[in-house]
């Protein structure tokens, strides 16, 4: 039996094969319409707004001054949701009072207040362990009169003999180093010379200037160290819910306008924000050589109290002027995580939970990942990278 021509398709045109639908699908997804959008651009291709009659023009110009209007009630929508910011973050504040404490150990929780449904299994099998007989552990002779040694104990004993156990130590160590380096956003961002000072850092705290919310400051809190004197290091920013007059549809919320680090009182020899290199240096005339011994830059986690300064973007070469402007990006990117992710749910970047959702929205985003991955197109030339931050004038960075 022959089916009539046309019976195996929908409207539109497509059939209902695997590949048809997953088009139509795609079709539908807003991510692959903005790819498409700029592919088109990118190739001079006419939307087909282009070839519309004129009055339909001048309906589209009435829809697009709707849509400045809309926009300009967002800039409000978002001003209300930076007040909301900072009413429940000091409702919060009590709250994470209480985590720095109990992290410092400056708090026991009580056994009701550590009761975890999920985690009931694993403290049964931790009293098991704990209950296990010293002669069950592996035992080996020492050579010393035939005597035995317990070797899984011997990095749990002081050098003077007193026994060292992982419940002694107070509060919850390296709780925030751990929660930073779960996050691949700051995995990299920590070098190992880091992380003797992190181990140090006891809070972060978030705080809004005042009841507006467009202002905020992350304050690092580090215990005595003999790496600087500082007890918190702060870095401020400014935001900002204004609709640029040029590009109102560039608008998509509250932005960083500006930023401010501070000076860290780095003790003598441990500043690790700069090394030390020597070079070989030849005497033109002469002939003769020698080494000298320069102070240049270092990568460091700590050069996030010294963000760069846009105002001096227009002094340097092309290539040094991308990589500010990447590292004002990256600068970006992790305060509004720090404030938005991290401080609110640290425990659950403590212990991997908050991980899973990253993963998750990393699925999602994989469309247009994919396509940023596969774009050999050259940089917009009209790229300019001091309108990433506007009015930005950070002060002078002091790492000593």
């Amino acid at each position: 039996m022959m089916m009539a021509e046309g019976s195996e398709r929908t409207e539109g045109g497509l059939g209902e094969g695997p590949e048809e639908l997953a088009i139509l699908e795609l079709a539908k997804n807003p991510k692959f319409q903005s790819i498409l959008q700029r592919k088109m651009k990118e190739f001079n291709l006419k939307a087909p707004y282009e070839s519309l009659p004129l009055p339909i023009k001048h309906r589209v110009r009435a829809l697009k001054n709707l849509q400045v209007e809309q926009t300009a009630l967002e800039a409000q929508f978002y001003e209300e949701v930076q007040k909301l910011e900072a009413k429940y973050q000091l409702l919060y504040q009590p709250l994470l009072d209480k985590r720095q404490q109990i992290v410092t150990g400056l708090y026991q929780p009580t056994p009701e207040e550590s009761r975890w449904e999920d985690s009931e299994d694993e403290d049964d099998d931790d009293e098991e362990d704990d209950k296990k007989p010293l002669q069950d552990k592996p035992q080996k002779q020492d050579g010393i009169n035939g005597e035995t040694r317990d070797d899984s104990a011997k990095d749990d004993v002081t050098e003077n003999g007193a026994c060292k156990s992982d419940d002694s130590a107070a509060g919850i160590p390296e709780f925030w180093l751990t929660a930073l380096k779960n996050v691949d956003l700051f995995t990299d961002y920590i070098m190992e010379h880091d992380e003797p000072i992190l181990n140090h850092l006891t809070d972060i705290k978030l705080s809004y200037t005042d009841s507006k919310g467009m202002d905020f400051t992350l304050d690092f809190y580090f215990s005595d160290n003999e790496y600087f004197s500082n007890k918190v290091l702060t870095k401020t920013y400014k935001l900002s819910c204004e609709v640029p007059k040029d590009d109102p549809f560039s608008f998509e919320g509250a932005t960083i306008t500006q930023m401010n680090g501070c000076k860290i009182d780095w003790k003598k020899g441990k500043n690790v924000t700069v090394k030390t290199i020597k070079k070989k240096q030849k005497h033109k005339g002469k002939g003769q050589s020698r080494v000298i011994t320069k102070t240049v830059p270092n990568e460091s986690f700590f050069n996030f109290f010294c963000p760069p300064d846009p105002d001096t973007f227009g002094s340097k070469d092309e290539e040094e002027t991308e990589e500010l402007a990447l590292q004002l990006d990256g600068d970006i990117t992790r305060a509004e995580f720090l404030r938005d992710r991290l401080i609110p749910k640290a425990v659950l970047f403590f212990t991997g939970d908050a991980l899973d959702d990253e993963d998750d929205e990393d699925d999602d985003m994989g469309l247009e990942d994919d396509d940023d991955d596969n774009d050999e197109s050259d940089p917009d030339d009209d790229y300019n990278p001091q309108s990433d931050l506007q009015n930005s004038k950070p002060p002078e960075c002091k790492n000593q």
